[in-house]
């Protein structure tokens, strides 16, 4: 494994981080880890030299209260907590008082059984939801927070524009800070543009949605058939992690891996993709790659699950997965066919786009602000 430098902070991570909100689950319940499994993962993780593992209050449960992953990730670092460093993040959406900043806190560090969170982060800021914290005395529990040694290392997660992120990004100190960054999302959210900013100023930069919630590992034929002229045995997970890597702005990136297999890959490029390391030609033909598929992608779903649970039973996510592979096959009739065959053989009925009404509820939990109410009914029609 590769170390990199966390900013200023003056501690080293794993280049390669492990997102636990991706944990391999039973009965299709979000709630229920397999933690089985998922156990596996995190022990073949931590042997082969990943330190960093983040998690948040609402992984593996509801937008709206707290999630199962802290419960499991603090019960498996447990046996190695002097080897990992832990991030979680505060619901920065929950805050509705000064006295919630701490609540939450010690509620995670219950969750986590350990006495100090090694990274904290204020969670999916915007303008309106940082406004919100300061409002809420954020800083001064910030300032309690770490005198207490219950956190050590301060930054927020971001799910906005770019002009929010500017804004965030230069009003405080922040020792790291993570966005969305990956082949595709170049010019979203902070972008490219935000990462520099971070570069300059030494500020530790976490990446997330490296494979964009795995669509960059099943991207159109034509993109494929470009990058496997090139290598024919190279894996699209290769690709995109290693042009990661290449960058010296990052300090980790995050991939939320759901089987042992993926952890076993991505560890491996990991341990071999170093800042520099991709040739300018492999650059080139990357971003060719990427130009096909952003032509094709409907809908910028990365199935995070936080606009689940849906009142009406619509299962979100994975109708915009399917909405989005009919469109990868421009080309290619047949498969079409087959996308809109398959989702009315194995998907549930009752999770149909058609039962979508419109309510909005799941809008306002959607970090990549997806005006879902409006793009569902095209999924509906698609498939009528």
């Amino acid at each position: 494994m590769l170390y990199r430098e966390m900013g200023k902070t003056g501690v080293k991570v794993s280049q390669l981080g492990f997102g636990c909100m991706r944990f391999p689950v039973l009965d299709g319940d979000n709630s229920k880890i397999d933690e089985v499994q998922s156990t596996e993962m995190i022990e073949y993780a931590i042997a082969n030299g990943v330190n960093y593992f983040d998690t948040a209050y609402v992984y593996h449960g509801s937008f709206a209260g707290q999630g199962r992953s802290e419960f499991f990730t603090g019960k498996a670092l447990k046996p190695h907590r002097d080897k990992v460093y832990i991030a979680t993040k505060l619901p920065a959406w929950m805050v509705k008082s000064p006295a919630d900043n701490m609540r939450f806190l010690d509620e995670q560090l219950k969750a986590l059984d350990t006495d100090t969170i090694d990274f904290y982060l204020l969670h999916s800021l915007g303008q309106w939801s940082y406004d919100n914290l300061k409002k809420n005395d954020i800083f001064n529990f910030i300032d309690k927070a770490k005198a207490a040694g219950k956190i050590k290392h301060i930054g927020f997660s971001f799910h906005s524009t770019y002009d929010d992120f500017n804004y965030i990004f230069n009003d405080y100190d922040w020792e790291f800070a993570q966005i969305q960054y990956n082949i595709l999302d170049t010019e979203y959210q902070a972008g490219e543009a935000g990462l520099n900013q971070m570069g300059a100023k030494g500020t530790g930069a976490v990446i997330m949605e490296p494979l964009r919630g795995g669509t960059i590992t099943d991207v159109v034929k034509p993109a494929r058939d470009l990058l496997a002229a090139y290598a024919p045995d190279r894996t699209m997970a290769d690709w995109a992690l290693s042009w990661l890597f290449n960058q010296p702005e990052i300090s980790t990136v995050l991939s939320g891996m759901s089987s042992l297999d993926q952890v076993k890959e991505n560890i491996e490029i990991a341990s071999r993709a170093e800042i520099g390391g991709m040739p300018e030609k492999e650059r080139i033909l990357l971003g060719q790659a990427a130009a096909m598929v952003k032509d094709t992608l409907k809908v910028p779903c990365t199935a995070c699950q936080y606009c689940m649970p849906c009142p009406q039973g619509v299962n979100i996510p994975e109708n915009f997965s399917n909405y989005n592979t009919y469109y990868y096959y421009e080309a290619n009739s047949a498969a079409r066919d087959t996308v809109v065959s398959n989702y009315k053989t194995y998907f549930a009925e009752s999770e149909w786009a058609k039962h979508c009404i419109s309510c909005g509820v799941c809008e306002s939990h959607c970090p990549q602000h997806i005006k879902i109410s409006e793009r569902m009914p095209e999924v509906a029609d698609l498939f009528k």
